[in-house]
């Protein structure tokens, strides 16, 4: 057991290194032309696909690797640690969240004809449930898509916002409510657009936002966008359910995320006080940097062998959504914290664009907003231990 551990280490830590040097190589450069220009370019997604970097958990008949979950959320984990957050929530909606969806409950023509094509970066995926006034409570869902029987089509009619991959997405899963005349948990489906040319589908402008730059955000909408049956991703009217049976997955990734850039901010600052001096000493000889340091490493460390509970749980398929929340909770929260510590021992330097704290800083807050707030998290957490 020992020796097959040890083996494994050893694989993780090589593909950590590929990671970085692909990081090295195509991102880099290029990284602060994207967060200025709001996106990333789609080259960047096919290049990802040819290094084997998107969808790798996916099993290999489906153009994946097939390899435990630990290998795709290192992925993230490291672009995260690096300072290229957005890269890495990209490929977490794209591949971590939507290529599951299709993987879990697609049909056997779906997942052989759209999951290669996600693996490759020849599509882009996104995942479309936030509406404008509904934010984290899905049951407030107004999209709709009534069916046709004549024609066996649906027509989808609604709005969608802060979806990210929204501008470049074209392979878009739509929740919408199929059954209106029962509660929206017993009466939501979810469809697949895979055609931005469909007539009545149109993208609102690219999100500006306070961090997450070059991540695309964007408002999505539909004018009785004409879908065949054929579309539905899943059972109809049980889209609520698959939804719930995949959030565990991505509250676990955001929390992969939040972990790499802990790790990574708290990187930079202890190279950083080491070198910095103020009065005449190094920031590091200063007693309150010390504990600052030795608080925040705990913390971080902590964390870390949460994490890996957790993707042990998730890879024997026993992460409950409980223990998924209470992952996303705790490290988004102490992400904020860490982030917001390194910054301040950084002083004045810290507050500039220069200088990727600064970055990580503004980065940071989204964490506990998106895939669940915080207050929706202690309120699961909460449920499973009390009850409702």
């Amino acid at each position: 057991m020992v020796t097959k551990r040890r083996q494994e280490d050893d694989e993780l830590l090589l593909f950590r290194k590929s990671i970085q040097g692909f990081a090295d190589k195509y991102i880099a450069p290029y990284y602060e032309e994207w967060e200025e220009a709001g996106t990333i370019p789609r080259e960047l997604w096919r290049k990802l696909g040819e290094e084997g970097l998107l969808c790798i958990d996916v099993p290999e008949e489906y153009g994946g690797m097939g390899v435990p979950y630990r290998y795709a959320s290192l992925v993230v984990e490291e672009l995260t640690r690096l300072g290229f957050t957005t890269i890495a929530i990209n490929i977490t909606v794209h591949a971590n969240i939507v290529a599951h969806y299709v993987l879990g409950s697609g049909t056997e023509e779906q997942k052989q004809y759209y999951l290669p094509k996600l693996a490759s970066g020849e599509m882009v995926g996104a995942i479309a449930m936030t509406e404008p006034g509904a934010g984290s409570d899905l049951q407030g869902m107004k999209t709709t898509a009534v069916y046709d029987e004549a024609t066996d089509t649906y027509r989808l009619s609604g709005s969608k916002t802060f979806i990210t991959n929204g501008q470049l997405g074209d392979f878009i899963v739509v929740a919408a409510i199929t059954d209106a005349t029962v509660a929206p948990a017993k009466g939501t489906s979810l469809f697949i657009l895979d055609d931005p040319e469909t007539p009545g589908f149109a993208r609102g402008k690219n999100l500006k936002k306070i961090g997450l730059h070059s991540c695309d955000t964007s408002e999505l909408f539909f004018d009785d966008v004409i879908l065949p049956a054929s579309h539905i991703l899943g059972e109809k009217n049980k889209g609520f359910i698959t939804l719930m049976q995949e959030l565990p997955r991505e509250r676990l990734t955001l929390a992969v995320c939040a972990q790499g850039a802990m790790e990574g901010a708290l990187e930079w600052t202890i190279q950083y006080i080491q070198e910095r001096e103020a009065f005449k000493k190094k920031i590091s000889d200063f007693q309150n940097t010390r504990f600052k340091i030795a608080e925040m490493k705990t913390k971080v460390r902590l964390h870390r062998a949460f994490i890996d509970e957790c993707m042990t749980l998730i890879e024997q398929d026993a992460l409950d959504t409980a223990t998924a929340s209470m992952a996303k909770l705790t490290c988004s929260e102490a992400q904020g914290e860490v982030v917001d510590g390194c910054l301040q021992l950084f002083g004045g330097y810290g507050y500039m664009t220069e200088y990727p704290i600064s970055r990580a800083f503004v980065d940071a807050r989204v964490q506990r907003i998106y895939g669940g707030t915080s207050e929706i998290m202690k309120q699961i957490i909460a449920n499973d231990i009390l009850g409702k």
